[in-house]
């Protein structure tokens, strides 16, 4: 087999803390976190001078992984926080929730903003899109079918 599993996603941003804060809140749990710097760190990402400081996430079911990057050195370059869901690239990452309307309400108070509404698709889920720190588009999905 070529693959065991996908093992988690990375996430780049500035302000640690209310990204950390905004998963938090999302129902993630903080399972380990430090800063990485070193030769080593240069090679795997193909930038040199790394100095970063990470923070990984974990689902209530222990199966899923997000882990946040905050780079130090060098200089980031600026991207787009309101890129729209159509730009290539990484868009969204989607969490199944028990109940749409409220992780939306709990996810404002941590910086969170719903993009567009909350749509049903058909009989089986709930669906919408949340704006959180820095851009990140978070799908929530309520399965309802």
């Amino acid at each position: 087999m070529a693959i065991q599993r996908m093992d988690h996603v990375g996430i780049v941003v500035t302000d640690m803390a209310a990204a950390t804060a905004f998963f938090v809140e999302l129902g993630l749990t903080p399972v380990g976190s430090g800063e990485v710097e070193g030769a080593w760190v240069d090679r795997i990402i193909g930038v040199a001078g790394v100095r970063s400081e990470i923070a990984m996430l974990e689902t209530p079911d222990g199966r899923s992984r997000l882990e946040l990057s905050s780079f130090h050195t060098p200089p980031t370059p600026d991207g787009d926080p309101q890129a729209p869901a159509n730009v290539p690239g990484l868009r969204h990452v989607c969490f199944a929730v028990d109940d749409v309307e409220d992780t939306v309400t709990r996810l404002k108070a941590h910086g969170g903003e719903l993009v567009g509404s909350i749509e049903r698709y058909g009989d089986v889920f709930r669906l919408c899109y949340v704006r959180g720190p820095e851009g990140i588009i978070v799908e929530l999905a309520e399965e309802i079918g």
